[in-house]
């Protein structure tokens, strides 16, 4: 499969390009899941923010009990979005250095050479979360790799709110806007 470089797109006029509709099934949570993000889309299409959506998702989907992954170096934004939710949810919050555990303790790379400096944790984050029986998780920043293992190891289901991008202000998608950064970084012209 190669979507991404098919000018056509017939699947959007119902062509089952790929030939798997008759092996798909989507019932249970995963059914209530569609049928709220289709509802959302077509009753606020272009009208609300990402942050909307997600409390309308999790309203939606009967969620009492949210939380957030957030990177440390996004505390602030964590604590405005942990208030905004709160108006709505439970909210629980792990920091991504949560236990203090050494990068020495398996040999990884150091930012800070000199120093103590504690690795991220995100399983731990994961773990915490899930003793609190989140119904659905937020990642808030944190780095490649770790929003990953957060991800495999989150019992509840996850969105991500900010992806880390410290070049383009939490923008990643504005590498692909940029035609000159495409030619200068990946020698792409638009």
């Amino acid at each position: 499969m190669k979507c991404a470089r098919c000018d056509e797109k017939l699947c959007r006029e119902g062509k089952d390009c790929a030939g798997i509709t008759d092996n798909i099934d989507y019932s249970g949570d995963e059914l209530g899941s569609m049928r709220t993000s289709a509802a959302i889309e077509a009753r606020y299409y272009m009208e609300k923010t990402r942050l909307e959506e997600i409390i309308l998702y999790a309203k939606e989907m009967g969620y009492k009990r949210l939380g957030l992954a957030f990177c440390v170096g996004m505390e602030k934004e964590a604590e405005v979005i942990q208030k905004i939710l709160e108006k709505y949810f439970d909210v629980y919050s792990v920091c991504c250095k949560v236990s203090a555990i050494s990068k020495e303790d398996y040999g990884l790379e150091k930012l800070h050479p000199d120093s103590f400096d504690p690795t991220c944790n995100p399983i731990g984050q994961a773990m915490l979360l899930g003793k609190k029986d989140t119904q659905l998780n937020l990642i808030i920043g944190l780095c490649i790799g770790h929003d990953i293992l957060f991800t495999q190891h989150s019992a509840a289901p996850v969105t991500t709110f900010i992806v880390k991008d410290r070049v383009l202000a939490h923008n990643p998608a504005g590498a692909i806007y940029s035609g000159y950064y495409l030619k200068k970084t990946f020698g792409i012209d638009e």
